[in-house]
């Protein structure tokens, strides 16, 4: 929910208003923009890159995964999450692709400052005293998502040795 507040810092509609809005609102306006952010800093990344994918393949997680930090944002404090299964998902398939545990977290790592970038950037549309609680639920979800794809990351490590053993 958008908020006007003038320079003096009272709420109403005059000339010269910013529209203060939620965390929640501004990563939803700017989902695309996080992605971008994100897959400029993979790109700098030559672990990562060294794992050649199309930008679906690369991306196609990230909108689940925000959509996922949006709802924790909206919800009230005394509400438990859900354990995110686009979190499940991408672990699965990062480990089919070849990702090594490290390369998982460092993906997780550059969405939390794409995440924070992409605030910073909005701060002047941020009510300061609502952001910090925000960066706590933000990093919070991000490591539970981070935490869902390490699971599977070992799911998938217990699966090869079971089939390696079998062969043996």
């Amino acid at each position: 929910m958008a908020k006007f507040i003038n320079a003096a810092g009272a709420a109403g509609e005059h000339a010269g208003a910013v529209t203060i809005e939620s965390v929640a609102d501004i990563l939803e306006r700017d989902l695309d923009n996080v992605i971008q952010e994100w897959l400029f800093r993979v790109d700098k990344e030559p672990d990562l890159t060294a794992i050649p994918l199309s930008f679906e393949d690369r991306t196609g997680h990230l909108p689940q995964l925000l959509r996922d930090v949006i709802a924790r944002l909206r919800l009230d404090d005394k509400t438990e999450a859900e354990v995110s299964k686009a979190a499940a998902h991408h672990g699965d398939l990062r480990a089919r692709q070849g990702y090594t545990v490290a390369m998982a977290v460092q993906e997780s790592r550059l969405l939390q400052v794409s995440i924070f970038t992409t605030l910073h950037k909005s701060q002047s549309h941020l009510k300061f005293d609502t952001l910090l609680p925000a960066v706590v639920t933000i990093a919070d979800e991000v490591d539970a998502q981070l935490k869902q794809q390490m699971l599977r990351f070992m799911a998938s490590d217990a699966a090869t040795a079971v089939a390696t053993l079998k062969l043996a």
